[in-house]
Protein backbone atom coordinates (compact mmCIF):
# COMPACT_ATOMS: atom_id res chain seq x y z
CA UNK A 1 0.00 0.00 0.00
CA UNK A 2 1.22 3.71 -0.46
CA UNK A 3 1.31 5.97 2.57
CA UNK A 4 -0.68 9.06 1.84
CA UNK A 5 -1.50 12.19 3.67
CA UNK A 6 0.53 11.13 7.01
CA UNK A 7 2.26 13.61 9.48
CA UNK A 8 5.83 13.27 9.33
CA UNK A 9 7.88 14.91 11.85
CA UNK A 10 11.75 15.44 11.13
CA UNK A 11 14.28 13.89 14.17
CA UNK A 12 17.40 15.78 14.10
CA UNK A 13 20.11 13.29 15.77
CA UNK A 14 20.70 15.09 19.04
CA UNK A 15 18.15 17.63 18.92
CA UNK A 16 14.56 18.06 19.40
CA UNK A 17 12.26 18.30 16.58
CA UNK A 18 8.50 19.75 15.80
CA UNK A 19 5.90 17.95 14.27
CA UNK A 20 4.51 19.29 10.23
CA UNK A 21 2.16 17.40 8.61
CA UNK A 22 3.50 16.64 4.98
CA UNK A 23 2.73 16.01 1.40
CA UNK A 24 3.22 11.68 0.75
CA UNK A 25 7.12 10.43 1.15
CA UNK A 26 7.29 10.40 -2.96
CA UNK A 27 7.50 14.13 -2.79
CA UNK A 28 10.55 14.82 -0.07
CA UNK A 29 11.80 17.73 -1.96
CA UNK A 30 9.14 20.17 -1.50
CA UNK A 31 9.08 21.99 1.58
CA UNK A 32 6.32 20.36 3.87
CA UNK A 33 3.25 22.87 4.58
CA UNK A 34 2.28 23.94 8.57
CA UNK A 35 1.00 21.28 11.01
CA UNK A 36 -2.68 22.26 11.66
CA UNK A 37 -4.30 22.88 15.19
CA UNK A 38 -4.98 19.67 16.84
CA UNK A 39 -2.67 17.76 14.54
CA UNK A 40 -1.38 13.94 16.14
CA UNK A 41 1.05 11.47 15.37
CA UNK A 42 2.49 8.16 16.97
CA UNK A 43 5.26 8.74 19.08
CA UNK A 44 8.82 6.89 17.60
CA UNK A 45 11.94 6.17 18.89
CA UNK A 46 14.17 9.12 19.16
CA UNK A 47 18.14 8.83 19.56
CA UNK A 48 21.33 11.15 19.66
CA UNK A 49 24.41 10.84 17.43
CA UNK A 50 27.15 9.45 19.96
CA UNK A 51 30.22 11.74 18.64
CA UNK A 52 32.81 9.31 20.49
CA UNK A 53 31.91 6.61 18.58
CA UNK A 54 33.99 4.58 17.09
CA UNK A 55 37.85 5.69 18.66
CA UNK A 56 40.23 6.53 15.94
CA UNK A 57 41.57 3.77 14.08
CA UNK A 58 44.80 1.98 14.90
CA UNK A 59 47.61 1.64 12.08
CA UNK A 60 46.87 4.95 10.53
CA UNK A 61 43.70 3.35 8.61
CA UNK A 62 40.99 4.97 6.38
CA UNK A 63 38.45 2.77 6.58
CA UNK A 64 36.41 2.39 2.36
CA UNK A 65 32.92 2.21 1.95
CA UNK A 66 30.93 0.32 4.32
CA UNK A 67 29.35 -2.49 2.81
CA UNK A 68 28.31 -5.12 5.84
CA UNK A 69 27.17 -4.06 9.14
CA UNK A 70 26.33 -6.87 12.08
CA UNK A 71 25.95 -6.72 15.87
CA UNK A 72 27.64 -10.17 17.66
CA UNK A 73 26.17 -11.70 20.99
CA UNK A 74 28.77 -9.55 23.04
CA UNK A 75 27.32 -6.63 21.46
CA UNK A 76 30.28 -5.57 19.28
CA UNK A 77 30.09 -4.49 15.80
CA UNK A 78 31.79 -6.47 13.09
CA UNK A 79 32.86 -3.84 9.62
CA UNK A 80 33.22 -5.08 6.55
CA UNK A 81 34.37 -2.26 4.21
CA UNK A 82 35.92 -1.53 0.70
CA UNK A 83 39.59 -0.96 0.90
CA UNK A 84 39.53 -0.16 -3.20
CA UNK A 85 37.15 2.49 -2.69
CA UNK A 86 40.55 4.49 -1.48
CA UNK A 87 42.36 6.74 -3.69
CA UNK A 88 45.85 7.45 -4.01
CA UNK A 89 45.35 10.87 -1.94
CA UNK A 90 43.96 8.78 1.04
CA UNK A 91 47.22 6.45 1.17
CA UNK A 92 50.09 8.40 1.22
CA UNK A 93 51.52 6.77 4.39
CA UNK A 94 52.22 3.47 2.27
CA UNK A 95 54.74 5.25 0.19
CA UNK A 96 58.44 4.70 0.27
CA UNK A 97 59.27 6.95 1.68
CA UNK A 98 55.53 8.43 3.00
CA UNK A 99 54.37 11.57 1.70
CA UNK A 100 52.04 11.90 4.29
CA UNK A 101 51.24 10.88 7.90
CA UNK A 102 47.94 9.58 6.47
CA UNK A 103 46.81 7.26 5.98
CA UNK A 104 46.98 3.17 5.14
CA UNK A 105 44.62 1.00 3.26
CA UNK A 106 42.73 -1.33 6.68
CA UNK A 107 41.64 -4.56 6.32
CA UNK A 108 37.80 -4.99 5.38
CA UNK A 109 36.54 -7.05 8.40
CA UNK A 110 37.22 -4.83 11.74
CA UNK A 111 35.42 -5.62 14.89
CA UNK A 112 34.83 -2.78 17.19
CA UNK A 113 34.16 -2.73 20.71
CA UNK A 114 30.52 -1.91 21.82
CA UNK A 115 30.97 -1.23 25.28
CA UNK A 116 34.05 -1.56 27.72
CA UNK A 117 35.46 -4.93 27.57
CA UNK A 118 38.28 -7.10 29.94
CA UNK A 119 40.64 -5.65 27.83
CA UNK A 120 39.22 -3.11 25.35
CA UNK A 121 37.68 -0.08 25.91
CA UNK A 122 34.33 1.48 23.60
CA UNK A 123 34.98 2.26 20.27
CA UNK A 124 38.44 0.25 19.88
CA UNK A 125 39.45 -2.13 17.38
CA UNK A 126 39.71 -5.31 18.99
CA UNK A 127 39.97 -8.04 15.74
CA UNK A 128 40.14 -7.85 12.29
CA UNK A 129 41.03 -9.76 8.98
CA UNK A 130 41.49 -9.40 5.65
CA UNK A 131 39.03 -11.01 2.90
CA UNK A 132 38.14 -10.55 -0.40
CA UNK A 133 35.70 -7.37 -0.59
CA UNK A 134 31.70 -7.76 -1.15
CA UNK A 135 28.44 -6.66 -0.09
CA UNK A 136 26.31 -8.06 2.89
CA UNK A 137 27.36 -9.46 5.74
CA UNK A 138 25.79 -11.73 9.03
CA UNK A 139 27.20 -13.37 12.32
CA UNK A 140 25.45 -16.11 13.75
CA UNK A 141 24.85 -16.97 17.97
CA UNK A 142 28.13 -18.79 17.78
CA UNK A 143 30.51 -15.68 16.29
CA UNK A 144 30.90 -16.89 12.79
CA UNK A 145 31.21 -14.49 9.98
CA UNK A 146 29.25 -15.17 6.49
CA UNK A 147 30.43 -12.48 4.24
CA UNK A 148 28.80 -11.86 0.61
CA UNK A 149 31.22 -12.23 -1.97
CA UNK A 150 30.15 -14.06 -5.82
CA UNK A 151 28.42 -15.82 -3.15
CA UNK A 152 28.28 -16.48 0.48
CA UNK A 153 31.48 -17.99 2.68
CA UNK A 154 31.78 -18.86 6.34
CA UNK A 155 34.40 -17.33 8.18
CA UNK A 156 35.78 -17.67 11.82
CA UNK A 157 36.89 -14.56 13.14
CA UNK A 158 40.76 -15.15 12.55
CA UNK A 159 39.44 -14.84 8.38
CA UNK A 160 39.94 -18.71 8.29
CA UNK A 161 37.23 -20.01 5.42
CA UNK A 162 35.24 -22.39 6.74
CA UNK A 163 32.35 -23.07 3.76
CA UNK A 164 30.96 -21.56 0.61
CA UNK A 165 27.00 -21.73 -0.54
CA UNK A 166 26.64 -23.55 -3.81
CA UNK A 167 27.10 -21.45 -6.81
CA UNK A 168 26.80 -21.85 -10.32
CA UNK A 169 30.15 -22.91 -12.33
CA UNK A 170 30.08 -20.17 -14.37
CA UNK A 171 30.00 -16.77 -14.44
CA UNK A 172 27.46 -14.81 -17.15
CA UNK A 173 30.58 -13.98 -19.38
CA UNK A 174 31.52 -17.89 -19.38
CA UNK A 175 34.74 -17.46 -17.48
CA UNK A 176 34.44 -20.21 -14.59
CA UNK A 177 33.86 -19.21 -11.20
CA UNK A 178 36.49 -18.93 -8.45
CA UNK A 179 36.69 -17.62 -5.45
CA UNK A 180 37.43 -13.85 -5.92
CA UNK A 181 41.41 -12.62 -4.43
CA UNK A 182 42.24 -9.78 -2.52
CA UNK A 183 43.85 -8.03 -5.74
CA UNK A 184 47.94 -6.90 -5.53
CA UNK A 185 48.33 -3.13 -5.52
CA UNK A 186 51.21 -0.86 -5.42
CA UNK A 187 51.22 0.92 -1.99
CA UNK A 188 49.78 4.23 -1.59
CA UNK A 189 48.24 3.84 -5.70
CA UNK A 190 44.38 4.08 -5.08
CA UNK A 191 41.41 3.68 -6.93
CA UNK A 192 39.38 6.34 -8.67
CA UNK A 193 36.96 6.83 -5.83
CA UNK A 194 34.17 5.34 -4.38
CA UNK A 195 31.44 7.35 -6.47
CA UNK A 196 32.71 7.08 -9.77
CA UNK A 197 30.64 4.34 -11.09
CA UNK A 198 27.94 5.30 -9.73
CA UNK A 199 27.87 8.97 -11.15
CA UNK A 200 28.71 7.53 -14.61
CA UNK A 201 25.39 5.81 -14.10
CA UNK A 202 23.75 8.48 -12.34
CA UNK A 203 24.47 11.29 -15.51
CA UNK A 204 23.27 8.67 -17.52
CA UNK A 205 20.28 8.28 -16.05
CA UNK A 206 20.02 12.31 -16.30
CA UNK A 207 20.35 11.88 -20.18
CA UNK A 208 17.74 9.10 -21.10
CA UNK A 209 15.21 9.38 -18.15
CA UNK A 210 15.54 5.87 -17.71
CA UNK A 211 14.92 5.81 -13.73
CA UNK A 212 16.87 3.86 -11.76
CA UNK A 213 19.67 3.76 -13.90
CA UNK A 214 22.15 1.75 -11.33
CA UNK A 215 20.52 -1.25 -10.18
CA UNK A 216 17.29 -0.92 -12.67
CA UNK A 217 20.22 -1.11 -15.75
CA UNK A 218 21.76 -4.10 -14.12
CA UNK A 219 18.73 -5.93 -13.67
CA UNK A 220 17.71 -5.15 -17.64
CA UNK A 221 21.31 -6.40 -18.89
CA UNK A 222 21.13 -9.73 -17.46
CA UNK A 223 17.59 -10.01 -18.41
CA UNK A 224 18.90 -9.74 -21.58
CA UNK A 225 21.44 -12.70 -21.53
CA UNK A 226 19.05 -15.38 -22.79
CA UNK A 227 20.82 -17.88 -23.27
CA UNK A 228 22.91 -17.56 -19.90
CA UNK A 229 18.72 -17.37 -18.39
CA UNK A 230 18.02 -20.65 -20.36
CA UNK A 231 20.73 -22.50 -18.28
CA UNK A 232 19.92 -20.91 -15.17
CA UNK A 233 16.06 -20.06 -15.12
CA UNK A 234 14.86 -18.36 -11.70
CA UNK A 235 14.37 -22.07 -10.33
CA UNK A 236 18.07 -22.62 -9.70
CA UNK A 237 18.94 -24.14 -6.50
CA UNK A 238 22.33 -22.51 -6.60
CA UNK A 239 23.23 -18.67 -6.26
CA UNK A 240 23.22 -17.02 -9.60
CA UNK A 241 25.25 -13.78 -9.44
CA UNK A 242 26.78 -12.03 -6.45
CA UNK A 243 24.85 -11.14 -2.62
CA UNK A 244 23.21 -8.47 -1.68
CA UNK A 245 22.28 -9.56 1.66
CA UNK A 246 22.60 -12.10 4.34
CA UNK A 247 20.74 -13.10 7.41
CA UNK A 248 20.91 -16.48 10.01
CA UNK A 249 17.84 -17.88 11.30
CA UNK A 250 19.62 -19.60 14.09
CA UNK A 251 16.73 -21.39 15.65
CA UNK A 252 15.52 -23.18 13.05
CA UNK A 253 19.00 -23.68 11.55
CA UNK A 254 18.54 -21.74 7.87
CA UNK A 255 20.82 -18.63 6.50
CA UNK A 256 18.53 -16.55 3.92
CA UNK A 257 20.43 -14.86 1.06
CA UNK A 258 19.28 -12.39 -1.38
CA UNK A 259 21.13 -12.63 -4.39
CA UNK A 260 21.02 -9.78 -7.29
CA UNK A 261 19.76 -12.31 -9.93
CA UNK A 262 16.19 -11.85 -11.98
CA UNK A 263 16.23 -8.47 -9.69
CA UNK A 264 17.20 -10.19 -7.02
CA UNK A 265 15.94 -13.45 -5.00
CA UNK A 266 15.22 -14.96 -1.63
CA UNK A 267 16.91 -17.83 -0.88
CA UNK A 268 17.29 -20.13 1.73
CA UNK A 269 19.75 -22.53 2.78
CA UNK A 270 20.59 -25.10 5.40
CA UNK A 271 22.80 -23.15 8.24
CA UNK A 272 25.24 -25.95 8.66
CA UNK A 273 24.97 -27.90 5.77
CA UNK A 274 24.24 -25.08 3.09
CA UNK A 275 21.80 -27.32 1.34
CA UNK A 276 19.57 -25.24 -0.59
CA UNK A 277 15.78 -25.34 0.52
CA UNK A 278 13.50 -22.84 -0.56
CA UNK A 279 13.16 -19.47 -2.36
CA UNK A 280 11.08 -16.46 -3.64
CA UNK A 281 10.56 -13.55 -5.45
CA UNK A 282 8.40 -10.65 -5.49
CA UNK A 283 4.32 -10.63 -4.35
CA UNK A 284 6.09 -14.46 -3.03
CA UNK A 285 6.47 -15.49 -6.53
CA UNK A 286 7.64 -19.35 -5.96
CA UNK A 287 10.89 -19.96 -8.17
CA UNK A 288 9.26 -21.05 -11.10
CA UNK A 289 6.91 -18.39 -11.40
CA UNK A 290 9.54 -15.50 -11.36
CA UNK A 291 9.28 -14.15 -15.17
CA UNK A 292 12.57 -13.06 -16.94
CA UNK A 293 10.27 -10.88 -19.04
CA UNK A 294 12.41 -7.33 -18.43
CA UNK A 295 9.10 -5.39 -18.70
CA UNK A 296 8.20 -6.92 -15.47
CA UNK A 297 10.85 -5.83 -13.85
CA UNK A 298 10.63 -2.26 -15.28
CA UNK A 299 9.63 0.58 -12.76
CA UNK A 300 9.52 4.55 -13.79
CA UNK A 301 9.83 6.14 -10.08
CA UNK A 302 6.50 7.68 -9.44
CA UNK A 303 4.65 4.91 -11.33
CA UNK A 304 2.77 1.61 -10.65
CA UNK A 305 5.10 -0.76 -8.91
CA UNK A 306 6.78 -3.37 -11.28
CA UNK A 307 5.50 -7.11 -11.10
CA UNK A 308 9.11 -8.76 -10.08
CA UNK A 309 11.62 -7.33 -8.41
CA UNK A 310 13.38 -4.34 -9.87
CA UNK A 311 17.09 -4.47 -8.05
CA UNK A 312 19.21 -4.74 -5.17
CA UNK A 313 17.33 -6.46 -2.97
CA UNK A 314 17.71 -6.74 1.10
CA UNK A 315 15.85 -7.94 3.96
CA UNK A 316 15.28 -8.66 7.27
CA UNK A 317 13.17 -11.26 9.48
CA UNK A 318 11.19 -10.24 12.54
CA UNK A 319 10.57 -11.75 15.57
CA UNK A 320 6.74 -12.76 14.44
CA UNK A 321 7.94 -14.47 11.27
CA UNK A 322 7.83 -12.60 8.63
CA UNK A 323 10.67 -11.24 6.09
CA UNK A 324 10.49 -7.68 5.06
CA UNK A 325 12.13 -7.69 1.58
CA UNK A 326 13.16 -4.00 0.77
CA UNK A 327 13.58 -3.42 -3.28
CA UNK A 328 15.53 -0.57 -3.21
CA UNK A 329 15.31 0.24 -7.14
CA UNK A 330 11.42 -0.12 -6.72
CA UNK A 331 11.08 1.88 -4.05
CA UNK A 332 8.87 -0.54 -2.06
CA UNK A 333 8.83 -3.27 0.85
CA UNK A 334 7.54 -6.61 0.61
CA UNK A 335 5.89 -8.63 3.26
CA UNK A 336 6.24 -12.07 3.44
CA UNK A 337 6.06 -15.12 5.70
CA UNK A 338 8.99 -17.09 6.41
CA UNK A 339 7.98 -19.57 3.46
CA UNK A 340 7.28 -16.11 1.05
CA UNK A 341 3.28 -16.50 0.98
CA UNK A 342 2.81 -12.43 0.47
CA UNK A 343 0.97 -10.16 3.43
CA UNK A 344 1.89 -6.94 2.52
CA UNK A 345 3.33 -3.45 0.30
CA UNK A 346 4.91 -0.77 1.29
CA UNK A 347 5.62 2.20 -1.14
CA UNK A 348 8.32 4.94 0.08
CA UNK A 349 9.32 7.84 -1.42
CA UNK A 350 8.38 6.74 -4.86
CA UNK A 351 9.87 9.37 -7.03
CA UNK A 352 13.30 8.97 -5.87
CA UNK A 353 15.23 8.09 -9.08
CA UNK A 354 19.20 6.37 -9.39
CA UNK A 355 20.23 4.91 -5.73
CA UNK A 356 16.39 4.11 -4.65
CA UNK A 357 14.86 4.75 -1.75
CA UNK A 358 14.87 1.69 0.52
CA UNK A 359 17.92 0.42 1.78
CA UNK A 360 18.66 -1.86 4.59
CA UNK A 361 16.11 -3.31 7.27
CA UNK A 362 16.15 -3.33 10.88
CA UNK A 363 13.46 -2.95 13.60
CA UNK A 364 13.27 -1.42 17.59
CA UNK A 365 14.29 -3.41 20.32
CA UNK A 366 10.88 -3.90 21.82
CA UNK A 367 9.90 -7.59 22.29
CA UNK A 368 6.52 -6.63 19.51
CA UNK A 369 9.27 -4.89 17.27
CA UNK A 370 6.68 -2.10 16.55
CA UNK A 371 8.92 -0.03 14.69
CA UNK A 372 10.41 -0.18 11.27
CA UNK A 373 13.71 1.25 10.47
CA UNK A 374 14.69 1.81 6.95
CA UNK A 375 18.32 2.72 6.38
CA UNK A 376 17.50 5.37 2.04
CA UNK A 377 20.83 5.69 0.59
CA UNK A 378 19.66 8.23 -1.88
CA UNK A 379 17.67 10.30 0.49
CA UNK A 380 20.11 10.23 3.37
CA UNK A 381 18.34 9.39 6.35
CA UNK A 382 16.61 6.52 8.56
CA UNK A 383 12.92 6.11 8.25
CA UNK A 384 10.70 4.92 10.80
CA UNK A 385 7.55 3.11 10.23
CA UNK A 386 4.68 2.10 12.12
CA UNK A 387 5.23 -2.02 11.36
CA UNK A 388 1.86 -3.01 11.21
CA UNK A 389 0.34 0.01 8.96
CA UNK A 390 3.53 0.42 7.07
CA UNK A 391 2.99 4.85 8.03
CA UNK A 392 5.94 6.65 8.32
CA UNK A 393 6.43 8.55 11.48
CA UNK A 394 9.57 10.29 11.32
CA UNK A 395 13.09 10.32 10.20
CA UNK A 396 16.36 10.87 11.27
CA UNK A 397 19.28 12.77 9.52
CA UNK A 398 19.74 14.27 6.05
CA UNK A 399 22.09 14.70 3.77
CA UNK A 400 26.03 16.08 5.03
CA UNK A 401 29.35 14.44 6.85
CA UNK A 402 29.16 16.02 10.31
CA UNK A 403 28.27 13.55 13.31
CA UNK A 404 24.65 12.17 13.07
CA UNK A 405 24.23 13.33 9.13
CA UNK A 406 24.97 10.98 6.11
CA UNK A 407 26.65 10.95 3.06
CA UNK A 408 26.23 7.71 1.44
CA UNK A 409 23.84 5.71 4.28
CA UNK A 410 23.90 2.42 3.54
CA UNK A 411 24.48 -0.10 6.38
CA UNK A 412 22.10 -0.03 9.81
CA UNK A 413 22.50 -2.77 12.77
CA UNK A 414 20.73 -2.66 15.90
CA UNK A 415 22.07 -3.91 19.34
CA UNK A 416 20.38 -5.48 22.89
CA UNK A 417 20.48 -1.98 24.25
CA UNK A 418 18.58 -0.13 21.68
CA UNK A 419 21.78 1.76 19.74
CA UNK A 420 21.58 2.00 15.95
CA UNK A 421 24.90 1.54 14.28
CA UNK A 422 24.95 3.01 10.82
CA UNK A 423 27.49 2.30 7.84
CA UNK A 424 27.82 4.97 4.82
CA UNK A 425 29.86 4.92 1.55
CA UNK A 426 30.26 7.35 -1.74
CA UNK A 427 32.05 10.01 1.04
CA UNK A 428 30.48 9.17 3.60
CA UNK A 429 33.09 5.83 4.47
CA UNK A 430 32.26 5.68 8.13
CA UNK A 431 30.22 3.55 11.07
CA UNK A 432 28.23 5.40 13.36
CA UNK A 433 26.51 5.14 16.63
CA UNK A 434 23.14 6.88 18.07
CA UNK A 435 21.64 5.98 21.23
CA UNK A 436 18.36 5.90 22.12
CA UNK A 437 17.12 8.64 24.18
CA UNK A 438 13.98 7.70 25.54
Amino acid sequence: MSIKNILLPTLVAGASFGLAACSPPSSQAQSPPQASAGAQTQAFPQFEVDATWPQPYPNQWKIGGVTGLAVDAEDNVWVYNRPNDLTSLELQAERDPPTADCCRRPPSMILIAGHDGPDYKDGEVIAYFDAPQGHGMAVDAQGFLYLGQNTVRKYDRTGTMLMEVPHIPENADGTPFTMPQIPERVPGLGSAGPVAGFIARLDADIRDGAGNASEQLTTQRQLGQQGFIAKYPPTTPMIVGSIEEIRTDDAANEIYIADNSFGGRIMVFSLDTFEFKRGWGAYGHKLDEISTDPADHAYTPGGPPAKEFVGHLTFNFSNDNLVYAADRAGNRIHVTDKQGNFKQEIMMAENTRSGGSTGGVMFSNDPAQKFLYISDLTNNKVWFLDRQTGEVLGTLGQMGENAGSFFGLHMEATDSMGNLYTGEVFYGERVQRFRPTQ
